[in-house]
């Protein structure tokens, strides 16, 4: 079944296999995945030869360099792993060898751009040994769980090292943006040395004049005292936002904590508490005032129409807390967690009025809660970071964070590897 190169032209080549179709359907696909890898290392091998120099010197600046002679070397491609020839380069005085074949091929490690982008993209969604079977039973490729991780840190550590000079693009929204919502929250994660310690997740998300979701921008980052380094980032994301959208509303959506507040008031023009969350505190009082199994009837229809004139009527927040108040002055409560459950209602839409102006931003069609941050926690840091027995370094856990979030942002990830199919990622090349 070997394949062969039976023509090769300038700029194409011809490869044969012939393929056995004796036995089952499963035997015959398992057969063709074969002969298309062999067939795709042919194609590879050739393709990586034709970058590669004829010998002479070259100038890289203003430093001349000459050949080594050339030596061969495995390289990995999503067909296997193929042996190539090529020449090294070094200045007269020594020192640091460089390879024309694999800065012109965009390698990264010893890795070809397609092989990096497709393990890296694997790595996001799962642990090595995971990859390892997934390209095994998949791809027919066998890597080690190392070099799984190895590829993923290193596209990931480059991934972060772009973030501040590549701008990627917004995209062509199907309808005209009406308002822009930004949000931080954070989740815990198992650090090695730290123990648990507080991940950060961003969203930007993009809406239509009917409230409709059109486009969201994922951030996340690693625990880090006092967050600078993510709101700097973060900052930096919505400021080019801005620069793209700078007539429409910018939107403040958040949970009730008070640091998420100092961060988010200087870039949104209108703050909001997560309606779902002051529903909570709602609910809460609901249960103290029609306590018990025979006002659960009346419970609920007092909650649902609290929560409906929260959501749709001015002033509904100031009225709500003033009945709270009232409560309290009149009842006396013998139960100390009840007691607690109304006073903790009470301080938190003093703190959080301000930012219960549902009505106005129902009307407007502006999103009124933080799902989509929240959400962001479990997809971005959760569902990766947060697997059974999973404990990171600082470093391994924000490659694939920086990773995840190029994934979950539409475009991202393909811009992502357009780049270094243009520029390369020369201080990671082997």
């Amino acid at each position: 079944m070997a394949a062969q190169v039976t023509r090769q032209m300038k700029d194409s080549m011809t490869i044969e296999v012939t393929l056995p179709l004796a036995g089952s359907m499963l035997e015959a696909e398992e057969a063709i995945q074969d002969a298309l890898n062999e067939v795709g290392l042919l194609a590879t091998e050739e393709k990586l030869k034709r970058f590669d120099t004829d010998g002479s010197p070259i100038h890289w600046g203003s430093v001349r360099m000459t050949s080594k002679g050339q030596f061969a070397q495995e390289y990995e491609t999503p067909y296997g792993s193929v042996a190539v020839p090529r020449h090294v380069y070094q200045t007269s005085e020594g020192g640091k060898t460089f390879c024309p074949l694999e800065e012109s091929a965009r390698m990264i490690l010893n890795a070809t751009p397609k092989f990096a982008k497709m393990v890296s993209y694997k790595y996001a969604e799962t642990g090595a040994d995971a990859v390892v079977d997934d390209l095994q039973e998949c791809h027919h490729r066998k890597i080690s769980n190392r070099y799984v991780k190895s590829l993923g840190d290193t596209v990931g550590a480059y991934a972060v090292a772009k973030e501040e000079t590549w701008n990627y693009a917004l995209p062509d929204l199907e309808r005209p943006c009406a308002s822009i919502a930004i949000g931080v929250d954070g989740t815990c994660m198992l650090l090695q040395e730290d123990g648990w310690r507080e991940a950060m997740a961003g969203t930007i998300a993009f809406y239509d004049a009917q409230g409709e979701r059109l486009h969201t921008i994922y951030a996340g980052a690693t625990p880090e005292y006092g967050k600078e380094k993510f709101h700097a980032r973060f900052r930096r994301e919505v400021e080019r936002v801005k620069e793209a959208y700078p007539s429409v509303p910018y939107l403040g959506l958040g949970d009730g904590a008070a640091d998420n507040w100092t961060y988010l008031k200087p870039m949104t023009d209108h703050q909001t508490l997560d309606f779902y969350h002051a529903s909570e505190y709602v609910g809460k009082v609901a249960g103290v005032m029609f306590k018990g199994v025979k006002k659960k009837a009346e419970r609920e229809a007092w909650l649902e129409n609290q929560l409906h004139q929260l959501k749709h009527k001015q002033g509904a927040a100031s009225r709500l807390l003033s009945l709270f108040e009232e409560f309290v002055s009149t009842t006396v409560l013998k139960n100390a967690e009840d007691a607690t459950k109304i006073l903790e209602a009470i301080t938190y839409f003093e703190n959080q009025k301000e930012r219960m102006k549902y009505s106005y931003s129902v009307a407007r069609h502006w999103p009124i809660g933080s799902g989509v941050t929240e959400a962001a926690c479990k997809t971005l840091i959760k569902h990766r970071l947060c697997k059974s027995g999973s404990r990171w370094k600082n470093d391994g856990a924000l490659s694939v964070l920086s990773i995840r979030a190029l994934r979950l942002t539409p475009g991202r990830w393909q811009e992502f590897w357009r780049n270094i199919d243009q520029y390369g990622c020369p201080t990671l090349s082997a």
